[in-house]
C-alpha cells in the first residue's frame, strides 16, 4: 500500500513539473516579435543608391592649348558662391608671358622694319624722279636745238638730233626704272607688312591664350571642384579633388558651376530589375544630407544599353537611370549622394503584412497569428510579394497580430 501512494505521489509530482514547464513556456511564447494586420495600400518598392546632379551644368575645363602641363596657381573653395566674373581657376601663366614678350618685340621690330622700308621706297622713288626730271630737261633742251639749227651746218644738225635721240632713249629708261623702283619698293613694303601682321597674330594668340589661363564664373552660382584623375592611385577608393599647385593637362574639367534651379539623380539599376522599371514610374528620393525632407520625383529615363560596372568584381552589368525631381530644397549641391525608393507596385485597401511575417513550408505560405498566450499556423494566400511588404488575399483577418519570426514546433497549436 505504501509502495502504491509512493508511485501516485511520484506522478503527481511528475505532473505538476510538466505544468510547470509549459507555464514557463508560455510567457517565452508571447515575447515572440508581431505585427498587426493592417488594411491599407500596399505599395512595393525598388530602392537604388545614386547621387544628386543638375540637369544643366557650366564644365570649366583647362584651355586646349597653352601647353600639356598646366598649374593651378588659384582655385576657388569647393562649394563656395561666385558671382559672375569671378576667378575659379587660375594656371601659371609665366611661360605664356615669357612668349608674349618675345612676340611684342618681334611685332615692334616688324613695324619699325615697314618704317624704313617705306623710308627707303621713298628715297630711292625721289632719286628716280630727279632723274628722270633732268633727262626730260635734256631731251626737251636738245629738241628745241634741233628746231633751231635751220642755219647750222648739216654736220652739227647730225649731232643734235644724235643727242635728242639718246636723250629720248635715256628718258624711256629712266621711265621704266622708276616704274621698277615702285614695283620693288611696294614688294618690300608687303612683305614688311606681311611680317607685321603675322607678328601681331602672334601677339593676339598669346594674349588669347593667357586669357584662357583665367576661367571665371559665367553666373552666379555654387562651384564644386571635380576630382584629379591623374592623381588617383591604385590604392584610394576615389579621386583626390583638385587644388591649388596640382597639374592638369589641356582639355581637364577642372570645376563644375550647377544650374541647381532643375535637379536630377542619376543612379544604376541591375539587369534582374530593369523589366520591371517603366519610365514616369512615382518616386521618393531621401537625400543623404537632408533627412529631414523626402522629395517627389518619377522616373525620366533608363540607358537602352547596359554597361559593366567595374567597381566590384567580377563586374556585372546594369542599366543607368535618371529620376526627375519635381522638388527642389536650396541646401542641395551637386553630387550628394540619395536614395530612390522606385514605386513598383500599388494596391488599395488589401490586407498588409510584413515579408517576414509569411513562412513557406513545402511550397506552402503560412503565418503564425498570435493570440495571448496561443500561437495558431494559418495557411495564407499571397496577392502580391513586395520587398519589405506583403499583400494578403485570404488567411488573415485585420487587426490580428502575427509573428514575425518563426515559433518552435511545440509552440504552434495546429
Amino acid at each position: 500500500m505504501k509502495r502504491i501512494v509512493a508511485s501516485v505521489a511520484l506522478l503527481l509530482a511528475a505532473g505538476v513539473a510538466v505544468v510547470g514547464v509549459t507555464r514557463l513556456r508560455r510567457p517565452g511564447q508571447t515575447a515572440l516579435p508581431t505585427s498587426a494586420v493592417v488594411r491599407t495600400t500596399f505599395v512595393d518598392y525598388l530602392q537604388l543608391r545614386g547621387e544628386i546632379r543638375p540637369v544643366k551644368s557650366t564644365m570649366l575645363s583647362a584651355p586646349m592649348s597653352g601647353g600639356s602641363d598646366l598649374q593651378i596657381i588659384q582655385l576657388a573653395k569647393n562649394g563656395s558662391v561666385v558671382n559672375a566674373g569671378d576667378v575659379v581657376v587660375q594656371f601659371d601663366t609665366t611661360v605664356q608671358q615669357r612668349t608674349l614678350e618675345q612676340k611684342q618685340s618681334e611685332l615692334k621690330q616688324a613695324e619699325a622694319e615697314i618704317d624704313r622700308v617705306l623710308a627707303e621706297q621713298r628715297r630711292r622713288e625721289q632719286t628716280a624722279q630727279t632723274a628722270l626730271e633732268q633727262a626730260r630737261s635734256a631731251l626737251d633742251r636738245a629738241r628745241l636745238d634741233v628746231e633751231t639749227s635751220e642755219l647750222r651746218p648739216r654736220v652739227e644738225i647730225e649731232k643734235l638730233r644724235i643727242t635728242a635721240a639718246n636723250a629720248e632713249h635715256t628718258v624711256r629708261e629712266l621711265e621704266q626704272k622708276l616704274a621698277a623702283e615702285k614695283a620693288s619698293a611696294a614688294a618690300d613694303v608687303a612683305s614688311a607688312r606681311q611680317k607685321r601682321d603675322k607678328a601681331w597674330f602672334d601677339v593676339k594668340d598669346t594674349e588669347r591664350l593667357i586669357a584662357g589661363m583665367t576661367l571665371r564664373a559665367p553666373r552666379e552660382g555654387p562651384i564644386t571642384v571635380l576630382p584629379n584623375r591623374r592623381a588617383a592611385t591604385i590604392f584610394a577608393q576615389t579621386a583626390p579633388e583638385f587644388r591649388a599647385g596640382d597639374r592638369a593637362f589641356f582639355g581637364a574639367a577642372i570645376a563644375e558651376l550647377p544650374d541647381l534651379s532643375n535637379i536630377e539623380m542619376t543612379c544604376h539599376i541591375d539587369e534582374v530589375d530593369r523589366s520591371r522599371v517603366q519610365t514616369g514610374r512615382a518616386t521618393l528620393v531621401r537625400v543623404d544630407a537632408l533627412p529631414d525632407r523626402e522629395l517627389k520625383g518619377s522616373v525620366r529615363t533608363i540607358s537602352v544599353m547596359a554597361r559593366p560596372d567595374f567597381s566590384s568584381f567580377p563586374p556585372v552589368r546594369n542599366f543607368d537611370l535618371v529620376v526627375a525631381l519635381a522638388d527642389n530644397d536650396g541646401r542641395l549641391r551637386s553630387g550628394m549622394s540619395a536614395t530612390a525608393r522606385i514605386e513598383m507596385d500599388h494596391l488599395q485597401n488589401v490586407l498588409v503584412v510584413p515579408a517576414s511575417a509569411v513562412f513557406h513550408h513545402g511550397g506552402v505560405a503560412v503565418a503564425y497569428v498570435v493570440n495571448g498566450s496561443t500561437i495558431e499556423e494559418r495557411r495564407v494566400s499571397v496577392l502580391r510579394r513586395g520587398r519589405d511588404q506583403i499583400a494578403i488575399a485570404n488567411g488573415l483577418r485585420e487587426s490580428e497580430r502575427v509573428a514575425l519570426k518563426e515559433p518552435d514546433a511545440d509552440m504552434v497549436s495546429r
